[in-house]
C-alpha cells in the first residue's frame, strides 16, 4: 500500500445526539444487568487549509457498569461520566489553535484528557471514551473528504500515527510503524463469537415465559440454530460452583458445534489463586473436557484493582487477556511483565490503542519461534449501524479471525430507528444486513459476517456524509 499524505486539518465543530436503545433480553455480566441504555451519535466538521470542510460520524453505546464498576453509581451517573468525557475532548480538540494530523489531535491531547478525568475522580476508561469516538468520526470525516476508505487510509497512514513524535508508547520508538500498517491486508469474512450472558437461557427447558415473541431466539440453543454459531464467548459469575454447573450446561449445546471458545471473567474472581481454583475445576472435570480443549484464552478473570499488582504463572496453563485493566496506552506492556498475553480490540477504548497493541504484538512476536501475543476483538452490545460496522471495519483491517458480537442477540437489529435509516443501511451494506422478523438486522450465516461493503465503502465504514442516520429523529442534549 503506497504512503498518503497525512493531511492536517481543524476541528470546527463537534456534536452530540443520543438514541434510547432498548433491550429484548436483559444482559447480565459480572454483577451488573443491562436493559435499556443510550446510544450516542457524534457528528465533526473539519476544515482544512484551503477552506473546505467536510463531516464525519461514529456511534457507541453508553453501557453502564463497565467502564467504572463502583456500585454507589447508578445507571444516570455512569452515563454522565461519559458525557462529560465526550463534552471535555470536544473542548480540546475544537480549542486546538493549530492545524493538525488526525494522529495529532489525538497524541497532543491524550495526557490532558486522562488527567482531567483523574481530578474528577474518574476512571481512564472513561476519560478514553470521549477521544475513542471523536477521533473516528474525525477520520470518517478525513476519508469522505480524500475519498477512500477506512482499510486504505489505514494501510497508507493517512492519520499521520508517529509514534516516535509523540511521546506515546514509547517502547514502539524504534518499530517500523509504517511497514506495520501497510502490510495490513483487510479481511471480507469474518466469525461472529456469540456471547452467552449470566442472564441468558441455555435451552427451551430454562427458557423465561417472559421471553419477547418477536421471532428471534432468545435461547443460546436457538441462537446456534438460527444463526449457525461455531465461536462462542462464556461469561463466568466468579463462583466456581455455579460457573462450572453453567458450562456444563452450556457444553452440552454447543460441543459438537464450536469451534472456538473464549471465556470472560469481568472481574469476577478476586485475584489469581481464586481464579486458578476455578481453572482446576474445570480442567479436571470430565464433561468439560472438550469445552476446554476448545477455549484459546480467558479475558479479565482479575478484577482491575488487583489484576496488575503480581506476576499471573497461571498465564503459563491458559493464555490470559486483559480488558477492563486495559485503561492506558501503556497497560498492555505491564501485563505482558506479569504473564498476560491477550488485550482487547474495543472501539469505545479508541481505534489508535488497538493499532498500537496490534504493532506490539507484531513487534514480541517477531523474537519468538511461535507467536504467542495476541489481539482479540471484544464487543460492547455493539449496535447494528455505524457502530458496529466501524468496528468491524477496523478489526476486518487488523486480520482477526472472529469477533465477539452480541448487540444483534440483545436488541431487535434498527427496529427502534426510522424505516428510512434502516433502509439506507440496507442498502448500503446488503451483504452485512438483512431484513427479516420486521426489521433490517446483522445477516450472520454460517456463523459469518460478510464484511466486503466495509472494506471497500468510503469514509470509516459509513460510506457517505452522515452514513444514512436520521440525526434529526434523536436528541441533542449536550
Amino acid at each position: 500500500m503506497q504512503a498518503m499524505d497525512a493531511i492536517r486539518f481543524h476541528v470546527e465543530e463537534i456534536r452530540f445526539a443520543e438514541r434510547n436503545v432498548a433491550l429484548r433480553l436483559p444482559f447480565r455480566f459480572g454483577a451488573a444487568t443491562v436493559t435499556a441504555c443510550p446510544q450516542v451519535y457524534v457528528k465533526a466538521r473539519i476544515r482544512f487549509a484551503d477552506g473546505r470542510t467536510a463531516e464525519g460520524c461514529a456511534a457507541e453505546m453508553m453501557i453502564p457498569k463497565w467502564f467504572d464498576k463502583n456500585p454507589a453509581l447508578n445507571n444516570e451517573q455512569n452515563f454522565e461520566q461519559l458525557r462529560f468525557a465526550l463534552r471535555d475532548a470536544r473542548e480540546a480538540y475544537t480549542a486546538e489553535p493549530d492545524a493538525q494530523t488526525a494522529w495529532t489531535h489525538f497524541a497532543s491531547n491524550y495526557a490532558a484528557l486522562q488527567s482531567r478525568a483523574r481530578a474528577k475522580g474518574l476512571q481512564p476508561l472513561v476519560a478514553s471514551y470521549g477521544p475513542a469516538l471523536i477521533d473516528r468520526a474525525l477520520l470518517d470525516a478525513l476519508c469522505l473528504h480524500s475519498g477512500t476508505s477506512f482499510a486504505a487510509a489505514m494501510s497508507g497512514n493517512l492519520c499521520g500515527i508517529d509514534i516516535a513524535g509523540s511521546g506515546l508508547a514509547d517502547d514502539l520508538a524504534g518499530f517500523d510503524m509504517p511497514a506495520f500498517l501497510a502490510k495490513q491486508s483487510p479481511r471480507s469474512r469474518i466469525a461472529a463469537r456469540h456471547t452467552v450472558g449470566l442472564a441468558d437461557a441455555i435451552d427451551e427447558y430454562d427458557a423465561s415465559p417472559d421471553a419477547p415473541s418477536d421471532g428471534l431466539p432468545t435461547t443460546l440453543q436457538a441462537a446456534v440454530q438460527r444463526y449457525g454459531h461455531t465461536h462462542f464467548k462464556l461469561k463466568l459469575c466468579g463462583n466456581t460452583a455455579q460457573d462450572i454447573d453453567r458450562l456444563q450446561r452450556i457444553a452440552r449445546v454447543i460441543d459438537g458445534q464450536a469451534q472456538l471458545v473464549t471465556l470472560d471473567g469481568n472481574e469476577q474472581y478476586a485475584d489469581a489463586d481464586d481464579f486458578a481454583t476455578f481453572l482446576d475445576r474445570m480442567l479436571s472435570t470430565p464433561t468439560l473436557w472438550k469445552l476446554a480443549q476448545k477455549t484459546v484464552f480467558v479475558e479479565q478473570p482479575i478484577r482491575r484493582d488487583a489484576a496488575l499488582q503480581r506476576d499471573v504463572s497461571l498465564g503459563k496453563r491458559i493464555p490470559l487477556l486483559i480488558d477492563e485493566s486495559d485503561a492506558s496506552l501503556d497497560a498492555f506492556v505491564q501485563a505482558r511483565a506479569l504473564g498476560y498475553t491477550g488485550v482487547s480490540s474495543k472501539s469505545c477504548k479508541g481505534f489508535y490503542k488497538s493499532v498500537i497493541n496490534a504493532a506490539r504484538c507484531a513487534q514480541w512476536n517477531a523474537a519468538l519461534e511461535k507467536p504467542r501475543y495476541f489481539l482479540s476483538g471484544e464487543d460492547l452490545t455493539m449496535q447494528a449501524g455505524i457502530g458496529v460496522q466501524q468496528d468491524l471495519a477496523l478489526v476486518a483491517w487488523l486480520g482477526l479471525s472472529h469477533v465477539e458480537r452480541n448487540g444483534h442477540h440483545y436488541v431487535n437489529g434498527l427496529a427502534a430507528a426510522p424505516e428510512a435509516e434502516q433502509q439506507a443501511l440496507l442498502r448500503a451494506h446488503p451483504g452485512l444486513y438483512e431484513t427479516s422478523d420486521g426489521a433490517v438486522r446483522l445477516a450472520i450465516r454460517e456463523g459469518q459476517l460478510d464484511l466486503s461493503s466495509l472494506n471497500a465503502a468510503p469514509g470509516f465504514a459509513t460510506g457517505k456524509p452522515g452514513a444514512g442516520i436520521s440525526w434529526d429523529a434523536m436528541r441533542s442534549v449536550y
